[in-house]
C-alpha cells in the first residue's frame, strides 16, 4: 500500500479537534434559523431559497476575529446576493437549464478569484455555486429580482451583526483581510469542473443539476492532490449515508415551523462536524440541503433522494477525475512541471 493510500484512508476516518466550533454553530444556527422564520411568518415560504443563502454568510470567517471576519462577511455576503439575484435572472428563462450551466462556471470562476483575493474561510465558490444553482433551477420572472435581492441582502445583513456582536462588547481589535492580486488555475479547474458535471447531468434529464455542480467543485478547494481526494469520497460517501437521515426526517412531513426549526438544528450540527470530519457533517448536509428546499417547493421525497445521491456520484467522480488528472497534464506541459499550489 501507497504512502498516498494510506493518507487517504487516514483522511477519511481521522477526526479532528477544532476548538471553537461550538461559538461558529450557534451563530449559523441563529443566522439561518431566524430569517427562515421570518419569512414564514411573513407567509412567503418561496422565499425561503433566498433568506437561506443569505444566511450562508454566517459560514465565512470561523478562523477570524471581529474586523477580519466582518471584511470576510461583508464580501461573501454580497457575492451571495449577486448569485442569487444572477439565478433569478437565468431561472427566468426557457432554456434555463442549460443556460445555467455556462452561467454556473461564469460564477465558479469568478467566485473563486474572489476567494484568493481575500482568503475566504471555507475556500473557493462551492457557497456561490449552490446559491445560483438553487435559485436558478426552479421557474422565476424578472420582476422576482428585487425581493430576491432585498431578502438574501437583509438575511446576509444580520448573519453579519450575529456574527460580528461580539466585537462590540470586546476591545480586541484584527486587521482586515486585503484584497490581493492572485492569479492561478483555480478558477479554470472550477468553471471546467461545473461545466462537465453541470453538462452530464443535465443532459442525462436528473431533477437538480446543480447538485452535480456542487458536488465537482467541492473537493477541488481541499490543499494538496491527497486531501482534494479525500474530500472526494467524502462527498460521494457521507452524501449517500446522509440519504438515510434524510429520508427519516423527510418521512414524517414536518410542518414549515418545525422544518426550520431542524434546519437550524441540522446547521448548527453541520458546524460542529465539519471541520473535525467533512464526511461525517454530510450526514447532516444532506438532509439540511434538502428540508431546505422542501420550505420553498415541496417535492416527492423519493425522487429527491434519488436526484441528490445520483447527482452527487456524478459531480464527485468529476471532481475526482479532475484531481487525477491535474499531475498527467501537468507533466506533459512545456514546462514538464507538477503545478506548485498544487
Amino acid at each position: 500500500m501507497g504512502e498516498r493510500t494510506r493518507a487517504a484512508l487516514r483522511g477519511l476516518l481521522s477526526v479532528r479537534p477544532v476548538p471553537g466550533a461550538h461559538r461558529v454553530a450557534l451563530r449559523a444556527g441563529i443566522s439561518v434559523g431566524v430569517p427562515l422564520l421570518t419569512v414564514l411568518a411573513l407567509g412567503r415560504p418561496g422565499w425561503s431559497v433566498y433568506a437561506a443563502f443569505g444566511a450562508f454568510t454566517s459560514l465565512y470567517g470561523r478562523n477570524h476575529v471581529h474586523l477580519s471576519r466582518a471584511v470576510m462577511q461583508v464580501s461573501a455576503g454580497a457575492a451571495l446576493t449577486c448569485s442569487v439575484v444572477v439565478g433569478v435572472l437565468v431561472g427566468s428563462l426557457e432554456a434555463r437549464a442549460w443556460v445555467a450551466v455556462p452561467v454556473a462556471a461564469a460564477v465558479a470562476a469568478l467566485g473563486a478569484l474572489l476567494a484568493a483575493a481575500q482568503d475566504w474561510h471555507p475556500p473557493g465558490p462551492l457557497f456561490l455555486v449552490f446559491a445560483f444553482g438553487a435559485v436558478a433551477s426552479a421557474p422565476r420572472t424578472v420582476a422576482d429580482v428585487p425581493v430576491a435581492a432585498a431578502v438574501a441582502g437583509l438575511s446576509a445583513l444580520f448573519a453579519l451583526v450575529v456574527g460580528n456582536v461580539g466585537s462590540v462588547l470586546s476591545r480586541r481589535r484584527s486587521r482586515p483581510a486585503r484584497l490581493a492580486h492572485v492569479w492561478t488555475w483555480q478558477p479554470v479547474r472550477y468553471a471546467l469542473a461545473v461545466v462537465l458535471a453541470g453538462g452530464v447531468a443535465t443532459a442525462a434529464g436528473i431533477g437538480h443539476p446543480y447538485w452535480a455542480m456542487v458536488a465537482a467543485v467541492a473537493p477541488l478547494s481541499a490543499v494538496g492532490v491527497t486531501a482534494q481526494l479525500v474530500r472526494a469520497a467524502h462527498r460521494a460517501l457521507g452524501t449517500l449515508l446522509g440519504l438515510l437521515t434524510s429520508a427519516a426526517l423527510l418521512a414524517p412531513h414536518l410542518s414549515p415551523y418545525a422544518t426550520v426549526l431542524v434546519v437550524a438544528g441540522l446547521q448548527i450540527v453541520t458546524e460542529l462536524l465539519v471541520g473535525r470530519n467533512y464526511g461525517l457533517a454530510l450526514l447532516f448536509v444532506t438532509p439540511m440541503a434538502l428540508l431546505m428546499g422542501q420550505l420553498a417547493v415541496a417535492r416527492p421525497p423519493g425522487e429527491l433522494l434519488f436526484d441528490r445521491g445520483v447527482e452527487t456520484v456524478i459531480g464527485a467522480a468529476v471532481g475526482g477525475a479532475i484531481v487525477l488528472a491535474e499531475p498527467w497534464l501537468w507533466r506533459r506541459s512545456p514546462t514538464g512541471a507538477w503545478a506548485p499550489e498544487r
